[in-house]
């Protein structure tokens, strides 16, 4: 697994961003270019925008013990698999926009590097070891990349 915290990393996350236009089509799934640059974004909208409701104790829980291990641990999602309902896109988004928003974001989490994401407090899972939001968010970029071909 690629570590998001390093510098070419982040290049060549932004290379492959940067290779999406409008007109980019998937190879598998529902979503268009720009609506998928926008799920992405959800991820780091939930660490750096409080813009996102936590989910209760009870959803939090249920998350941990089914969920987490499918999200930080190593083996790739599989395509077309669902999603929570926070990351559901409808409508066209603004693709420069989302395009821009997500390298930000990625660019912010390398600077800030692996020490500020150690122990950091997961939306959904509780507190993450630095490997765990790596894997979080360089799987779910690049299975994403993957599904529009780049």
């Amino acid at each position: 697994m690629q570590n998001i915290f390093e510098p070419d990393v982040v290049a060549d996350l932004t290379r492959r961003i940067h290779q999406l236009t409008p007109a980019t089509r998937p190879r598998w799934g529902k979503m268009t270019v720009d609506q998928m640059l926008a799920h992405c974004n959800v991820s780091y909208e939930m660490v750096y925008d409080g813009i996102h409701a936590q989910p209760g104790a009870l959803t939090r829980l249920l998350l941990k013990m089914f969920v987490k291990s499918a999200v930080v641990g190593p083996k790739p999602y599989p395509r077309s698999s669902p999603t929570a309902a926070v990351f559901k896109i409808v409508g066209a988004r603004e693709f420069v926009r989302e395009r821009d928003r997500l390298i930000a974001y990625i660019n912010r989490v390398q600077q800030e590097g692996e020490e500020a994401f150690e122990g950091r407090e997961s939306h959904s899972f509780g507190p993450l070891s630095s490997t765990e939001w790596n894997v979080l968010f360089y799987k779910h970029l690049n299975h994403h990349l993957t599904q529009f071909g780049v």
